[in-house]
This record gives structure tokens, sequence and C-alpha cells, in this order.
């Protein structure tokens, strides 16, 4: 940010670590194995998957730490691309945090939120659909743009609590799966109709990956706010890494005791297969147990969102591409404004779309903008404020976007019509910077460029 707004740096190493965790954990590794597994069919195959998820996911942080090392700056993909691509360029990852990254994304987490809590709770049922999502997200819009040490310290103690309620389930369950006789671990696989050729079976294994990748997704969040980290060329890579590894490690054990704890039979296609894996784990009391384990993954999903989005729009309100009120100011630790204009644009597609409309567009759009971002990895060249990009970074950025770029693109192969959200986002997009140009009588990059120092 310029100098006039620039926040003080109050976060540290743990929160950011916190922040990045409770972005990854959402309803995604709760769900995905089950459909996974009707694909695939046979158990190492799903777990395979979820381990070269988690594989894409370091590589994704290990490049995203690169360019943080050299712009510790808020702003995530927006700052990285306006200043290593195009000014147009960072706009429209703007546009994308501001429609999918973090609106649809919220949205998404809030709704999953509302589902697993309502579920065997009837004394909802008077509350209307959409009101207890709509509740989680301002609860939290509130709390962050009061206070952000208030924030921060909330988001801290919801995912030490997570994390140690989910280490208390792994243990137990591996206990059981290793010495029940009723548990599915001696089970037969379900096997083929016909047994498919290898590539058929690659391009099962890849369709999974599309799923289980955007459960990885949220590794970059300590991009988004790294103007607030004390040390930040150390810190924000650091984090990221962190981060991704322990995600990775619960992600893949997690699943092991999903698809291993009940028999295949009762999980293949099924959305619930965690609760019915802690149903064969312990009983009624361990699906309950889990249920509220995932309720507290998705708020804290919301929680870590809503205080890395709004970041975004106050550098890009800075830069002068967004209304000025929406920027930070030196007397205030979080941009108030720009948390209460995510909140309300969440809150407006939280009533407009469903789960699957929200996971399809979602799945697209956050893939290019990643691959894009990563992908000036290779042309950036060093400077004195600036160091050079090795051949290994640049070696994992090539893997990275080959890898995500290719599953986007399986994704929509199937179903063209779900480019139509990533479409109109690009183009609504490019038609406001256009506007925005032609208001300032001038290209916006002449403007932004002279504001930050």
């Amino acid at each position: 940010m310029s100098k006039t707004t620039q926040p003080a740096r109050q976060i540290g190493l743990f929160s950011l670590i916190a922040l990045v965790v409770a972005n990854m954990i959402g309803a995604g590794v709760f769900t995905t194995s089950g459909f996974a597994l009707g694909d695939l069919r046979e158990r190492h195959w799903v777990l395979l998957a979820w381990v070269i998820g988690g594989m894409i996911a370091m590589l994704g942080a290990v490049c995203y730490g690169a360019l943080a090392r050299t712009i510790s700056d808020s702003g995530g993909e927006y700052i990285f691309l306006k200043r290593n691509l195009h000014p147009m360029a960072g706009f429209l990852a703007g546009w994308i945090s501001l429609w999918a990254g973090f609106t649809g994304a919220i949205a998404f987490a809030a709704k999953g939120f509302e589902s697993y809590a309502r579920a065997g709770n009837d004394w909802f049922d008077s509350i209307p659909s959409g009101q207890i999502a709509l509740i989680s997200i301002w609860v939290f819009a509130i709390l962050h743009a009061l206070r952000l040490h208030a924030g921060l310290w909330t988001q801290n103690l919801i995912v030490i609590v997570k994390l140690v309620l989910l280490l208390s389930f792994v243990l137990f369950a591996s206990f059981v799966i290793g010495f029940s006789p009723n548990s599915g671990w001696q089970a037969s696989e379900l096997g083929w109709d016909a047994q498919p050729s290898n590539w058929q079976l690659v391009s099962l294994l890849a369709g999974s990956l599309v799923w289980i990748s955007l459960s990885y997704s949220g590794y970059n969040a300590a991009v988004y706010v790294a103007g607030e980290v004390r040390d930040a060329p150390r810190n924000v890579p650091r984090s990221m890494l962190w981060a991704a590894g322990i995600v990775t490690l619960f992600y893949v054990t997690l699943n092991a005791i999903f698809l291993y704890a009940p028999l295949p039979s009762d999980i293949v296609g099924q959305e619930s297969i965690a609760t019915i894996a802690a149903g064969a784990v312990g009983g009624t009391s361990w699906q309950l147990l889990l249920q509220f384990i995932i309720c507290l993954s998705l708020l804290s999903s919301v929680s870590s969102m809503l205080i890395a989005g709004p970041r975004v729009y106050a550098k890009m309100a800075d830069d002068g591409l967004f209304p000025r009120w929406f920027a930070g100011s030196p007397e205030r630790a979080t941009p108030q404004s720009a948390v209460y204009l995510q909140a309300a644009l969440t809150s407006v597609a939280i009533l407009i779309s469903t789960l699957q409309q929200l996971l399809d567009y979602l799945s697209l759009t956050l893939s290019i903008s990643a691959a894009l971002t990563v992908l000036t990895l290779l042309w950036m060249r060093p400077t004195a404020d600036q160091p050079r990009v090795s051949v290994g970074t640049k070696f994992a950025a090539v893997i990275f976007v080959g890898a995500t770029i290719g599953l986007a693109v399986l994704a929509g192969a199937n179903n063209p019509t779900k480019w139509w959200g990533t479409a109109i986002t690009l183009a609504t997009g490019v038609i406001t910077y256009i506007l925005i140009a032609k208001v300032q009588n001038g290209r916006p990059s002449e403007k932004a460029n002279s504001q930050v120092t």
C-alpha cells in the first residue's frame, strides 16, 4: 500500500499459519473420497490422488513463496500480476478474487456449514434456508472489521480446537481400524466390471484430482495479508509451506480412515463419507463429534477468508482501481469498508446460488488465476530489490502450471457450460478496467504506479 495507508505489521508466523490452515481445511476433505471411489473403484488409487493433490499444493506454496519474497505487500495475485505482467492482468486477478476467490469461496463454506449444522438438528427447521449461513458471515465480518487482534485470536482458537479434535479422531480411529475385526481394512476392493486401460485409469485419476485439488486450495492465503505480516519476506513463504505440509498430512491420514474404516460398498458414491466412517469407528457419538469438527472447519474457513479477501480490495482501492473508501487507514488495522463489502457480496451469492454451481465456478476460475500468477516466475529478472528465481523454483512452476491448467481443462471438457461463469467474470473484468481507464482519462496503471511505493 502507499505510505498513507500502510498498516502496522501485526500478524506473526503462528497466526499466519493458522490463517492458511483455516483457508485450506473446508468441506471438500469430508465429502470428496466417496465420489472418487465411485470412479476409481479401488481405495489405494483414491489415496494416491490425495497424495498427488498435496504435492501440487506444496509446489504452489513454493512458487507463491518465491513471489512473496520479491513483493511483501498485501494483494495476492492482483499485486503479483500487476507488477510482473501488466496492470490489466492484475486488475483481472483482483476481479476474480472479488467474485470467485473469496465471494464464491466464502459462500460455499458458509452454505456447507449450514448444511452440516442442520443435519440431525430438528430445532433448526424453523429457521429459513440460508439464514444460518448469513449469520455466520456477518458475525465474523463485524468481528474482523472492528478489531484485527480480536479476529486473529478467535481465528487461532478455532483452528487449535479443530486440529486437536481432528488429531484425537485420527488416533482413536487408527486404533479401531487396526484391531477391530469389523473394520473395512481387510475388505475386498469394489473391482471393475471391465479392467480399464492405463490411459483410462490416468483419465479417471485426473478427474478425481479436479475435485481433490479444490480441497487443497487456500495454501496461498498468506500473500493476501503480506503487508500486515512481521518480517513478511521470511514468514509469508514459511507459513504457506508449513501449512500446506500440515494439511497434506491431515488430508491423507483422514482419507485413509474414511476409506478403510467402513466397508467400500457403504461409502462408494456417498457425499457423507466422513460421517459414515465415523459411525464405523465409534457409532453415533463419534458421528456427532465429526459433524462438530466439520462445522468448526467451515466456520474457520469463513473467518479466514473474511480476513484475507478484503485486503485485496483495499489494495486495489489504494491504487485507484476501486473507490477510495474501500482502502484502509492508519487509524484502523483492518479495511473496514472492504470487509463489509465482502460480507454483502457473499450474502447475495448465498441467496442466488447452489453448492454445486459454486463448486463448478470456483474450480475453473481460480485455476486460471493461480496458473497465470505462478507463470510469471519464468520471466522474472533479478533486480536490486528482487532476487534471482532459482532453476528449481522455475521447474516447480512449470509442473504446477501444467497440472493446474490440465485439471481445469479436464473439468470443463465433459461439460463446456461450466466455462460460462469463468468467461463472464473475465469479460466483465475487462469491461470494468476499460471504463475505469476512461473515467480517469488515462490508463489505470499510470495512476496506480504513481501511488505505490
